[in-house]
Protein backbone atom coordinates (compact mmCIF):
# COMPACT_ATOMS: atom_id res chain seq x y z
CA UNK A 1 0.00 0.00 0.00
CA UNK A 2 1.37 3.39 -1.00
CA UNK A 3 1.87 5.90 1.80
CA UNK A 4 -0.11 9.12 1.37
CA UNK A 5 1.83 12.40 1.60
CA UNK A 6 0.14 15.08 3.65
CA UNK A 7 -0.53 18.45 2.07
CA UNK A 8 1.63 20.25 4.69
CA UNK A 9 4.62 18.10 3.73
CA UNK A 10 4.10 18.86 0.03
CA UNK A 11 3.95 22.60 0.75
CA UNK A 12 7.18 22.38 2.78
CA UNK A 13 8.89 20.52 -0.09
CA UNK A 14 7.75 23.04 -2.71
CA UNK A 15 8.99 25.92 -0.55
CA UNK A 16 12.44 24.31 -0.15
CA UNK A 17 12.95 23.65 -3.89
CA UNK A 18 11.34 26.86 -5.13
CA UNK A 19 14.61 28.49 -6.24
CA UNK A 20 16.12 25.30 -7.73
CA UNK A 21 16.94 25.40 -11.43
CA UNK A 22 17.04 22.31 -13.65
CA UNK A 23 20.47 21.19 -14.82
CA UNK A 24 21.24 21.57 -18.48
CA UNK A 25 23.67 19.38 -20.39
CA UNK A 26 24.53 18.95 -24.04
CA UNK A 27 26.01 15.50 -23.80
CA UNK A 28 23.77 12.84 -25.19
CA UNK A 29 24.55 9.21 -24.51
CA UNK A 30 25.64 7.70 -27.79
CA UNK A 31 24.00 4.54 -28.95
CA UNK A 32 26.40 1.64 -29.26
CA UNK A 33 25.06 -1.57 -30.70
CA UNK A 34 26.05 -4.77 -28.92
CA UNK A 35 28.75 -6.77 -30.66
CA UNK A 36 27.50 -9.92 -32.36
CA UNK A 37 27.68 -13.04 -30.19
CA UNK A 38 30.59 -15.40 -30.60
CA UNK A 39 29.25 -18.69 -31.96
CA UNK A 40 29.81 -21.75 -29.83
CA UNK A 41 31.34 -24.76 -31.52
CA UNK A 42 28.77 -27.51 -31.86
CA UNK A 43 30.96 -30.56 -31.69
CA UNK A 44 34.67 -31.00 -31.15
CA UNK A 45 35.89 -34.57 -31.24
CA UNK A 46 39.26 -35.63 -29.86
CA UNK A 47 41.98 -35.18 -32.47
CA UNK A 48 42.67 -38.39 -34.35
CA UNK A 49 46.29 -37.56 -35.10
CA UNK A 50 47.05 -37.10 -31.39
CA UNK A 51 49.50 -39.54 -29.82
CA UNK A 52 46.87 -40.43 -27.22
CA UNK A 53 44.47 -41.56 -29.95
CA UNK A 54 46.52 -44.76 -30.21
CA UNK A 55 45.41 -45.49 -26.65
CA UNK A 56 42.96 -48.35 -26.59
CA UNK A 57 40.00 -48.30 -24.25
CA UNK A 58 40.93 -51.77 -23.01
CA UNK A 59 44.37 -50.45 -21.96
CA UNK A 60 42.82 -47.97 -19.50
CA UNK A 61 42.13 -49.46 -16.08
CA UNK A 62 39.23 -47.99 -14.15
CA UNK A 63 39.51 -48.28 -10.39
CA UNK A 64 37.08 -47.02 -7.78
CA UNK A 65 39.10 -43.80 -7.39
CA UNK A 66 40.15 -42.17 -10.67
CA UNK A 67 43.43 -40.29 -11.05
CA UNK A 68 45.19 -39.19 -14.23
CA UNK A 69 48.00 -36.63 -14.46
CA UNK A 70 49.95 -35.52 -17.51
CA UNK A 71 53.71 -35.15 -17.09
CA UNK A 72 54.86 -31.76 -15.82
CA UNK A 73 51.90 -30.99 -13.55
CA UNK A 74 52.99 -29.94 -10.06
CA UNK A 75 52.13 -32.17 -7.10
CA UNK A 76 50.73 -29.19 -5.20
CA UNK A 77 48.25 -28.51 -8.00
CA UNK A 78 47.15 -32.17 -8.02
CA UNK A 79 46.79 -32.11 -4.23
CA UNK A 80 44.57 -29.01 -4.52
CA UNK A 81 42.53 -30.74 -7.22
CA UNK A 82 42.06 -33.85 -5.08
CA UNK A 83 40.97 -31.79 -2.06
CA UNK A 84 38.47 -29.86 -4.18
CA UNK A 85 40.34 -26.62 -3.42
CA UNK A 86 40.27 -25.41 -7.04
CA UNK A 87 37.05 -23.57 -7.85
CA UNK A 88 34.82 -25.45 -10.28
CA UNK A 89 33.86 -23.21 -13.21
CA UNK A 90 31.37 -25.47 -15.01
CA UNK A 91 29.65 -28.77 -14.36
CA UNK A 92 27.95 -31.37 -16.51
CA UNK A 93 25.84 -34.33 -15.40
CA UNK A 94 26.18 -37.36 -17.67
CA UNK A 95 24.84 -40.13 -15.48
CA UNK A 96 21.87 -41.98 -16.88
CA UNK A 97 22.78 -41.14 -20.50
CA UNK A 98 23.67 -43.59 -23.26
CA UNK A 99 27.39 -43.74 -24.00
CA UNK A 100 27.27 -42.11 -27.44
CA UNK A 101 25.11 -39.23 -26.26
CA UNK A 102 27.37 -38.78 -23.22
CA UNK A 103 30.46 -38.66 -25.49
CA UNK A 104 28.92 -35.93 -27.66
CA UNK A 105 27.81 -33.97 -24.61
CA UNK A 106 31.29 -34.29 -23.09
CA UNK A 107 32.89 -32.96 -26.29
CA UNK A 108 30.52 -29.96 -26.32
CA UNK A 109 31.12 -29.40 -22.62
CA UNK A 110 34.91 -29.35 -23.00
CA UNK A 111 34.59 -26.97 -25.95
CA UNK A 112 32.42 -24.68 -23.83
CA UNK A 113 34.99 -24.85 -21.00
CA UNK A 114 37.68 -23.74 -23.45
CA UNK A 115 35.44 -20.97 -24.75
CA UNK A 116 34.80 -19.66 -21.21
CA UNK A 117 38.43 -20.16 -20.10
CA UNK A 118 37.41 -22.55 -17.32
CA UNK A 119 40.37 -23.88 -15.32
CA UNK A 120 38.56 -26.63 -13.39
CA UNK A 121 35.33 -28.45 -14.27
CA UNK A 122 33.28 -31.20 -12.64
CA UNK A 123 31.84 -34.10 -14.60
CA UNK A 124 29.23 -36.27 -12.92
CA UNK A 125 29.30 -39.76 -14.43
CA UNK A 126 27.55 -41.75 -11.72
CA UNK A 127 28.61 -44.85 -9.84
CA UNK A 128 26.94 -47.42 -12.07
CA UNK A 129 24.52 -48.86 -9.52
CA UNK A 130 21.65 -49.00 -12.04
CA UNK A 131 23.67 -50.43 -14.94
CA UNK A 132 23.94 -54.12 -15.76
CA UNK A 133 26.19 -56.07 -13.37
CA UNK A 134 26.52 -52.88 -11.26
CA UNK A 135 29.54 -51.91 -13.39
CA UNK A 136 30.02 -48.18 -13.99
CA UNK A 137 29.87 -47.93 -17.79
CA UNK A 138 30.08 -44.13 -18.04
CA UNK A 139 32.82 -43.97 -15.42
CA UNK A 140 34.98 -46.25 -17.57
CA UNK A 141 34.15 -44.30 -20.72
CA UNK A 142 34.84 -40.89 -19.11
CA UNK A 143 38.14 -42.23 -17.74
CA UNK A 144 39.12 -43.16 -21.31
CA UNK A 145 37.64 -40.17 -23.17
CA UNK A 146 39.25 -37.51 -20.98
CA UNK A 147 42.71 -38.95 -21.67
CA UNK A 148 42.18 -38.32 -25.40
CA UNK A 149 41.75 -34.56 -25.00
CA UNK A 150 44.96 -32.57 -25.07
CA UNK A 151 43.32 -29.75 -23.10
CA UNK A 152 42.81 -32.09 -20.11
CA UNK A 153 45.87 -31.80 -17.87
CA UNK A 154 44.61 -33.98 -15.03
CA UNK A 155 41.49 -35.43 -13.48
CA UNK A 156 40.61 -37.21 -10.26
CA UNK A 157 37.56 -38.43 -8.38
CA UNK A 158 35.70 -35.69 -6.56
CA UNK A 159 35.42 -35.27 -2.81
CA UNK A 160 32.41 -36.74 -1.04
CA UNK A 161 30.62 -33.37 -0.90
CA UNK A 162 30.83 -33.09 -4.71
CA UNK A 163 29.82 -36.62 -5.68
CA UNK A 164 32.73 -38.80 -4.51
CA UNK A 165 33.61 -41.60 -6.90
CA UNK A 166 30.56 -40.74 -9.02
CA UNK A 167 32.16 -37.52 -10.30
CA UNK A 168 35.55 -36.20 -11.39
CA UNK A 169 37.31 -32.87 -11.14
CA UNK A 170 39.01 -32.01 -14.42
CA UNK A 171 41.97 -29.63 -14.59
CA UNK A 172 42.03 -27.93 -17.99
CA UNK A 173 44.78 -26.22 -19.94
CA UNK A 174 44.56 -22.46 -20.21
CA UNK A 175 43.63 -21.88 -23.88
CA UNK A 176 45.52 -18.57 -23.87
CA UNK A 177 48.82 -20.24 -23.05
CA UNK A 178 50.67 -22.01 -25.82
CA UNK A 179 52.44 -25.25 -25.16
CA UNK A 180 56.23 -25.02 -25.08
CA UNK A 181 56.48 -27.34 -28.07
CA UNK A 182 54.25 -24.95 -30.07
CA UNK A 183 56.57 -22.01 -29.35
CA UNK A 184 59.77 -23.72 -30.46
Amino acid sequence: MKKQIQEADLDLFREQVRDAAPLRHDAVATYRPKPPPIPRPRHIAPPEDDANATLSESEVETHDFLLFVRPGIQRRVIADLQRGAIEVGLEVDLHGLHAEHARQLLAEFLAECGHRHVRCARIIHGKGHRSSDNQPVLKQKVNYWLRLYDQVLAFCSATRRDGGTGAVYVLLRNPNKQRQSDRL
